[in-house]
């Protein structure tokens, strides 16, 4: 199985290029026949990921995070569309969140994430494309977009170079909350329904959480042809300190505050304020007016850890 390994030397505050010769190591050891490259720019791992699949590549892997992965799927789906199609994808999650990651059942440490490469057990993988904002043209994701107070947060949780992970997200919640966000009155219709109201997060998913630990879609199912949204309308300040417990739990359904809602396309327009939102932690746009998000049912072929 020729592998093309991408590495992100930058992910997860410099993680990913502390561990690559633990990654060689063990992918060696288990017999994988790869090469690996470094990532040098933003959009490099798109290119690379591209350049594979028209060379008949039959795995693409990402040491990294969630943007990386992100790219990774982006160039991925880009010769899928020119009909490179059999290049299948898998993360070894080395980066901040690892929500990607998570929600394709690639856990563990990365002894037990090398593994499940070596196993190779594959499932066809639901893609999403969303468009509006920054990208027009569109911009596929594996496991969500965030539209709102979950998308501030993401921005300022970049800013926190001190800590890493579901801590700096917690922080970056504690400073929107208090400093930064007012919530957009918003319209969400996918044809069948539609409602307006003031809402602080949209959140789209094709995985399970956002943050490296907030349970959007706890039931989320990557191959079930459907986004799972869960949109919060606009609690008091101390209310959402009371909600946050549920979403680290994915218990937020049943919550007054809180609409579940599937799709397998919607739109989200600003009716007043703008829309900051991200995909895959990705900045989508810091204050747009309209996304139209939709899935792609089973659209790629991911080696995986779920049973």
């Amino acid at each position: 199985m020729k592998t093309l390994l991408i590495v992100n030397p930058v992910a997860g505050r410099g993680h990913a290029g502390r561990v690559v010769s633990k990654i060689e190591s063990c992918l060696e050891t288990l017999g994988l026949d790869h090469r690996l490259v470094l990532t040098e720019r933003p959009w490099h791992a798109a290119e690379l990921a591209e350049e594979a699949a028209r060379d008949g590549m039959d795995l693409v892997v990402t040491a990294s995070g969630d943007g990386t992965a992100n790219e990774t799927l982006n160039g991925l789906m880009r010769a899928r569309r020119d009909g490179f199609d059999r290049t299948a994808m898998s993360i070894l999650p080395v980066g901040t969140g690892n929500d990607f990651a998570y929600g394709m059942g690639i856990r563990g440490d990365l002894d037990e994430t090398c593994r499940s490469l070596a196993e190779g057990r594959r499932f066809r993988m639901d893609v999403g494309l969303v468009r509006g904002g920054d990208f027009p043209e569109g911009r596929y994701f594996g496991n969500g977009v965030g539209v709102g107070f979950d998308a501030a947060v993401g921005f300022e949780a970049v800013k926190i170079r001190w800590l890493s992970g579901l801590p700096a997200y917690l922080l970056a919640v504690l400073k929107t909350t208090f400093i930064y966000y007012q919530a957009p009155t918003v319209n969400v219709s996918n044809g069948d329904w539609s409602f307006t109201q003031p809402s602080l997060m949209v959140s789209i998913m094709n995985g399970q959480r956002m943050g490296g630990g907030f349970f959007m879609a706890p039931q989320g199912l990557p191959g079930d042809g459907q986004l799972d949204l869960c949109i919060v309308s606009n609690p008091t300040k101390p209310r959402i300190f009371g909600l946050i417990p549920h979403f680290l739990k994915g218990t937020q359904a049943g919550q007054p505050e809180v609409r579940i809602e599937h799709a397998e396309k919607v739109v989200v327009r600003a009716v007043s304020g703008t829309l900051p939102a991200h995909c895959d932690g990705e900045t989508l746009c810091h204050a747009g007016d309209e996304l139209t998000i939709e899935i792609l049912p089973q659209a790629i072929e991911f080696v995986t850890g779920l049973d």
